[in-house]
């Protein structure tokens, strides 16, 4: 798996709303990703959160 520096990311987590703009989808498909467990997100007290290496993982497998 590559790293998340690998892909650009620069921040150790990301909102849900950078995360959609970093993969380019809209909310309803990141969503759907969260659901499906493609992709796993955090809460911090109220705040829902995506990890970078959450995010490195989602785009490695995408590559196969």
């Amino acid at each position: 798996m590559r790293s998340p520096q690998d892909y650009g990311l620069q921040k150790a987590a990301y909102t849900p709303k950078e995360t959609e703009n970093l993969l380019s989808i809209s909310h309803t498909t990141l969503y759907e990703l969260l659901q499906k467990n493609r992709l796993r997100a955090v809460k911090l007290n109220s705040k829902t959160l995506i990890l970078a290496t959450e995010i490195a993982a989602f785009l490695s497998g995408l590559q196969g």
